[in-house]
């Protein structure tokens, strides 16, 4: 049994970085996707994981199997496909770190995931199923998605959801919204951003977001609040954690450098999200924004996640208990 199992995105992330001798723009080669990040991060930090999804059959599809079995997750559910290509994100930074896309993704092989495809044997067998909203945007990834994830809730794992908005990719801003929030009442935990918590619950502050997350069965809400810091909450219970300052070069992957540490310790602890205290949420989030504070220090998505030994090296210099 896996301690964690991810569907979704696995693509290239081309992240801007500098000009060449000639003056044009050099864009360098990150592997990344959200679901990829998360176990990329959960596998640095010591759990057993496995990835389900498709690339093509092409030089970036054969490089991404590559790292995630670099990195010590499995990839027997990864599909590589003669017939698509593998998706790739092309990555504009700000002075301050923050992103702006442009996908290859007409359609790419992510979202060409089919039902008979998932290997539902890893998503029976995890303790943690976790995805995100990529794989919603189209057939038949959307398809593969809620079927994969239904099988590893009848097979009692704890599901996280990470409903991740990226506007180019939606026909719409309502669609995005309807179809985001149509998987909500699957979620046992779920992670939104501060940019997400209106999309997603129609609410504006935090608290409000998570009570309405409570109200359709999620038993643990986080709303990760950027330069903030994060917010965790069950009910009857919450924690505000503020984050270290520390210098930021890229924010891509830092979400999931969060989620990643988030699970681990929920993982370990052996508990399911309703057994959560306010202990355990202040501890939990405390660790996760210790892990992504070491990512937005480094370009890209999984070369930027930190290990266990990086991350208690940083929490031992913040004064933080492990």
């Amino acid at each position: 049994m896996f301690d964690l199992v991810a569907l979704g995105e696995l693509l290239i992330d081309f992240t801007y970085h500098g000009r060449s001798e000639n003056g044009m723009r050099l864009f360098e080669q990150n592997p990344g996707g959200a679901p990829a990040n998360v176990l990329c991060v959960a596998s640095n930090l010591g759990l057993s994981t496995s990835f389900i999804g498709k690339v093509g059959k092409d030089m970036h599809g054969d490089y991404l199997r590559r790292v995630l079995e670099e990195r010590g997750v499995d990839t027997s559910g990864l599909i590589s496909a003669e017939d698509v290509f593998t998706t790739l994100a092309f990555v504009e930074l700000s002075e301050t770190g923050e992103r702006k896309f442009s996908f290859s993704r007409k359609p790419g092989a992510d979202t060409c995931l089919s039902v008979g495809e998932v290997k539902r044997e890893l998503a029976e067998g995890c303790r943690i199923f976790h995805f995100g909203s990529l794989s919603l945007t189209d057939e038949p990834s959307r398809s593969a998605t809620i079927e994969a994830v239904k099988t590893a809730k009848k097979a009692r794992a704890i599901i996280s959801y990470d409903p991740n908005y990226r506007a180019p990719l939606w026909k719409s801003e309502d669609e995005a919204a309807k179809i985001m929030q149509s998987v909500l009442p699957f979620a046992d935990i779920v992670k939104i951003s501060d940019e997400e918590v209106g999309l997603i619950t129609g609410e504006s502050s935090p608290e409000a977001a998570a009570e309405s997350l409570f109200q359709k069965g999620i038993s643990c809400a986080v709303v990760t609040l950027g330069s903030n810091g994060a917010y965790a909450a069950v009910e009857g219970a919450s924690a505000l954690v503020s984050v270290p300052d520390v210098p930021v070069v890229d924010t891509t992957g830092a979400g999931d450098a969060f989620w990643g540490g988030f699970l681990y310790k929920l993982t370990v602890s052996g508990l399911r999200p309703n057994e959560l205290r306010e202990a355990q949420l202040r501890d939990f989030t405390e660790f996760a924004n210790a892990v992504a504070s070491l990512c937005v220090q480094k370009r890209g998505g999984i070369p930027a996640m930190p290990t266990i030994d990086m991350v208690r090296d940083f929490l031992g210099r913040t004064g933080k208990p492990l």
